[in-house]
């Protein structure tokens, strides 16, 4: 069912970024899609699925991990394989994954609603992992120490104007209601970061 506030984050959206970025986000029918401009459409695209707020959330997040070069490319020229990964497949999605579900997890969170991990592989049976869970959780902690993006924090601050909310603070990012330990220790791996492009 389509949800009708994604017609204001469209908005929000669009008014930040369709000038400075040449960057439309677009409600689409289908499976969500990054599409750069061509001859028939001069902006760029980020198509999001059937009217629902976290899939445009989700597509927006990888939007700011993009870098200039790769969003010139189709669906940013990420690696991606779908839905029925095997589990080694399954953990390389984890391991790209954390950076972009940290930033939906802010963007989620600044729009005053609740965030849900994905794992993106329902026909495998294969859920989110806890770890994987507690390394996007470690991610957003380093953001807010650290500063967030600007494009990150253009969104977030925008959304949190509208929808009321307040200044973003780790406790509002509470990991014990998605896992059973918060405790253990996360993985040391490094995240598959665009640090240059997620800084402009």
């Amino acid at each position: 069912m389509r949800d009708p506030e994604v017609t204001d984050l469209i908005a929000i959206f669009n008014s930040l970024f369709l000038g400075p970025y040449n960057t439309e986000l677009v409600e689409g029918d289908d499976e969500p899609i990054y599409r750069p401009a061509d001859d028939e459409h001069r902006h760029h695209r980020i198509i999001f699925a059937h009217g629902f707020f976290a899939s445009a959330l989700h597509e927006i997040a990888h939007w700011c991990v993009a870098g200039p070069e790769r969003r010139t490319l189709v669906d940013f020229g990420y690696w991606y394989k779908p839905d029925g990964r095997t589990e080694q497949e399954q953990a390389e999605f984890e391991r790209v994954e954390v950076q972009p579900q940290a930033y939906e997890w802010i963007l989620t969170r600044s729009a005053g609603r609740r965030f849900n991990f994905s794992a993106d592989n329902l026909s495998a049976g294969l859920g989110a992992s806890d770890q994987f869970k507690r390394n996007v959780h470690r991610r957003v902690d380093q953001l807010l120490e650290e500063g967030l993006p600007p494009r990150v924090d253009q969104l977030s601050l925008a959304l949190r104007r509208f929808y009321d909310q307040p200044a973003l603070d780790k406790k509002q990012f509470d990991l014990s209601t998605y896992v059973e330990s918060v405790y253990a220790k996360p993985d040391d791996q490094s995240f598959e970061l665009e640090t240059a492009g997620a800084a402009r």
